[in-house]
């Protein structure tokens, strides 16, 4: 399996398993308190008086656009719980950002959904959506992972199994109509919700006997979960597969492909058939969803952290390509390889805003219009590199950080639809500066670290080591 099997889209499988205890016979009794007859979702608790869904009002979404624009990914701890004060302060700085947001349905700070067939308990799913609600921005939902009892567990929300392994098991084949079903109680419970993305980086649909990904098992749950989100809005729009997009170093040959590499590396083509095989069998698509860092497996920046970002391009060229042109979304990105304890601390906040910076002008160079920043918040604290926001724990957080301006202005001026322009960059800063624009924006990333001298768009002026600077046309 890819080393992405967790260490991506799961990196933060443990966020439940951290509550999983404490939590467990309370989600027992939320799940028989939410329990309807026959099987239909729990509307107990919450308010659906016309325009109020959970309590919050809800305006019906227009005529949903395939492309989103530029987010984040809600992790374990997000400003959905915490101090009142710091909660409403990112709620605060969302609203007048407006970006997409994505949440899984399972884990990543949302319980089991459904921890016995036809039992459901959305209390922590409600909450996260709520958020999205009153924070703003398009809310999209990531219909990942399956409850236990869907992939041989035992059933009942005291049985549910939050180890790493367990979350990153696929259902049984027996059970995709099962999850299918799930998908579309979901889909019938957030009626505002117009985006979802099926699985998850191919979780559990690894073929170890033929050392390869089970694309023909994943298509046939895309396939059901499609239709059956179809059949609930025909205006639901739908995206997969998920998949890692590796890479690896060039001079490696075992499943290297030979078409799609650069100085980046060279693609695994295990990746690459089971994207083929997706495309050519999938009931359909609104959008396509891929996912994937600009190191290598073996955590190599080739030829370093900012050449290795023009793998995003490469990679976004090639899918938009082979989908014919279907809005592509990055699910994830990462640019900066993890420690031991899957954290990425090793660079200044400067360094990693720089390359991030780097990273999304490569992914629009591609043609993708849709990117989502991993893990917005830490668990406690004032130390948070690379957050969004500072933990809500405490009254004086939800403070704004870096990153947030980043992908905040990052959104608003490379939205869907935009038009890039031309600029540029004298000879001698080529190698220097990354730049992006249009007719009224241009951004500007020093890769040095050290002081510059630029000349982009006819101006000079001076730059910082690892600046990130915005210019007005």
């Amino acid at each position: 399996m890819g080393r992405h099997g967790w260490n991506s889209g799961a990196r933060r499988w443990r966020l439940t398993a951290l509550l999983g205890v404490g939590v467990a016979a309370l989600a027992l009794v939320v799940t028989l308190l939410n329990t309807l007859p026959g099987g239909g979702a729990s509307t107990a608790g919450t308010t659906r008086d016309g325009d109020k869904v959970h309590g919050t009002p809800v305006t019906p979404p227009p005529t949903p656009r395939p492309e989103v624009g530029w987010g984040f990914t809600h992790t374990q701890y997000s400003a959905d719980q915490g101090s009142d004060t710091a909660t409403r302060r990112v709620e605060g700085l969302l609203e007048k950002q407006s970006v997409p947001q994505i949440q899984h349905i399972m884990g990543w700070g949302a319980g089991n959904p459904e921890p016995s067939k036809g039992r459901y308990d959305f209390s922590e799913m409600d909450r996260r959506i709520d958020f999205m609600r009153k924070s703003g921005g398009t809310p999209v939902v990531t219909l990942c992972c399956s409850p236990d009892w869907m992939k041989g567990g035992k059933a009942g929300a005291n049985n549910t199994n939050w180890s790493q392994a367990a979350l990153e098991t696929a259902p049984d084949r027996a059970h995709y109509a099962d999850f299918a079903a799930l998908a579309a109680t979901v889909a019938k419970r957030y009626p505002d919700v117009r985006h979802f993305i099926v699985w998850n980086e191919f979780k559990g649909f690894w073929n170890d006997g033929k050392a390869r990904w089970d694309y023909e098992g994943y298509t046939e749950l895309y396939n059901l979960v499609y239709k059956a989100l179809k059949k609930v809005n025909k205006d639901i729009l739908v995206g997969g597969p998920y998949l890692v997009m590796d890479s690896v170093d060039p001079r490696q040959t075992e499943n290297a492909s030979t078409t799609l590499k650069g100085t980046w590396g060279t693609m695994d083509q295990r990746v690459l058939d089971a994207f083929d095989y997706w495309n050519k069998n999938k009931a359909g698509a609104d959008f396509v969803v891929v996912d994937g860092s600009s190191y290598t497996k073996d955590d190599d920046l080739l030829p370093n952290e900012f050449a290795a970002t023009d793998k995003f391009t490469a990679v976004s060229r090639w899918v938009r390509e082979q989908t014919h042109g279907l809005p592509l979304w990055w699910a994830e990105y990462y640019v900066e390889p993890a420690d031991g304890n899957d954290e990425r601390t090793g660079w200044s906040e400067a360094h990693r805003v720089a390359v991030q910076a780097a990273g999304l002008i490569a992914m629009a160079r591609g043609g993708a219009t849709s990117g989502f920043y991993w893990n917005p918040e830490k668990e406690k604290g004032t130390d948070c590199a690379g957050c969004l926001w500072t933990p809500t724990d405490r009254a004086g957080g939800g403070a704004a950080l870096p990153m947030l301006d980043l992908v905040s202005r990052f959104s608003r001026a490379f939205a869907p639809g935009t038009t890039y322009a031309t600029v540029s960059v004298a000879p001698d800063d080529v190698p220097n500066v990354r730049v992006l624009a249009t007719d009224k924006a241009v951004l500007v990333v020093n890769t040095q670290n050290r002081s510059i001298s630029a000349q982009v768009d006819g101006k000079r002026f001076d730059m910082s080591a690892y600046e990130v600077k915005w210019l007005t046309r």
